[in-house]
């Protein structure tokens, strides 16, 4: 049986105010074509109560807008593993399949199952690979039929893995902005559900359980500083929602800052960000070895640099030789991560952040392989 929809949730953009049903098909703003939040108020989550529940980011149901999932795969709950004595590292590589995407893409296929068979045909999403991957996964384990968009330069790897859950690959020649394209026209077809993970703000709510993971392991605190990979600003969003929730729930006293880490040939929130700029202008495309967060025009990028302003935060670049050298480093330590997934890293490697600091190691070094020259 499907499980009820949540009747107290609705799509809300925050730039026109308009509204749309959870349960709508509808992936964007009809006035103004921005990205949906979610109109969900969370509940405080019960620190003392959480020994006994399920061992996976469902445990903290408070704070999320579906529960008593079908889809799930037991997502979350990854080890938080000290580097440094100031710096640790959440290894979120180590899920389902393989990256920290299954958060977000849980709940989007949940999402997709209870609009139900009679209104969803298929699934669509578009990825640089570790998105579609766990989009795919989930429609597996969901019985969804799915399609994934993605560039031409995706890694082999993530290809294969994409194809072993049964989703219909959709190769886009050009860069990851012309996959975008290509999928949103997709998503405009009758029967069609987006699990955009930029779009759709059910993926937000579940990247922020990242943040209540820490939350829970450093028992009931967060640390000085959350250093997080931006490319649409996914996680760094998610953390920054959870990190508010908490807040307003009296659970934490301060908010960490946000420390959002962008590869060097493409950073246009970095750049916005040192110009003062409330938004992002669109850079050229331009090769790199982080290519899940070299991204030219990130959707949500006013909410991206108002989050990160608003911890007093601030924005890095990291070159391919620094990632390359984090790479080596992790694998040595024992934490074999692939390219994009050590940018935080390689940050803080650069420049250490003061106080105690969370790198999260993103995605496993078996998708891509050792960066050449690594």
């Amino acid at each position: 049986m499907l499980a009820a929809m949540p009747q107290e949730a609705e799509y809300l953009c925050q730039e026109c105010g308009v509204r749309s049903s959870a349960s709508s098909l509808t992936w964007s703003c009809p006035r103004c074509g921005g990205p949906w939040d979610l109109d969900f108020t969370a509940a405080p989550v019960p620190r003392a109560a959480l020994a006994g529940r399920v061992n996976s980011l469902w445990r903290y149901e408070e704070a999320l807008p579906l529960r008593d999932p079908y889809a799930s795969l037991g997502e979350g709950r990854t080890p938080l593993v000290r580097l440094t004595e100031s710096v640790s590292a959440k290894l979120d590589y180590l899920m389902p399949t393989l990256s920290f995407k299954d958060r977000g893409a849980v709940l989007l296929v949940e999402l997709a199952r209870r609009i139900g068979p009679d209104r969803v045909a298929r699934v669509v999403a578009d990825s640089s690979g570790n998105a579609g991957t766990a989009v795919a996964a989930y429609c597996a384990r969901a019985g969804l039929d799915c399609v994934v968009y993605v560039p031409e330069a995706t890694s082999p790897k993530k290809l294969e893995q994409i194809r072993a859950h049964g989703a219909r690959l959709e190769v886009v020649p050009g860069d990851r902005e012309a996959t975008a394209r290509a999928a949103r026209a997709a998503a405009d077809e009758p029967g069609a559900f987006y699990a955009s993970h930029v779009y759709n703000p059910y993926f937000l709510h579940g990247t922020k359980t990242y943040v209540y993971e820490l939350w829970e392991d450093l028992g009931g605190r967060l640390p000085d500083t959350l250093v997080v990979p931006v490319g649409n600003g996914t996680l760094l969003l998610g953390a920054a929602l959870a990190v508010s929730e908490l807040l307003a729930a009296g659970l934490v006293e301060r908010r960490p800052a946000l420390i959002a880490v962008q590869a060097g040939p493409v950073a246009p929130l970095a750049r916005a960000y040192a110009a003062g700029a409330a938004d992002a202008e669109p850079v050229p495309a331009a090769p790199t070895l982080a290519e899940g967060i070299a991204i030219p025009h990130p959707p949500r990028a006013r909410q991206i640099l108002r989050a990160v302003r608003e911890t007093g935060g601030t924005f890095r670049t990291v070159t391919d030789e620094q990632i390359r050298a984090a790479q080596r480093d992790l694998a040595r330590r024992g934490l074999f991560v692939e390219p994009t997934g050590v940018a935080c890293w390689a940050a803080v490697t650069a420049d250490p952040p003061r106080g105690e600091t969370v790198v999260p190691l993103c995605g496993a070094g078996a998708k891509t392989g050792l960066a050449a020259g690594a």
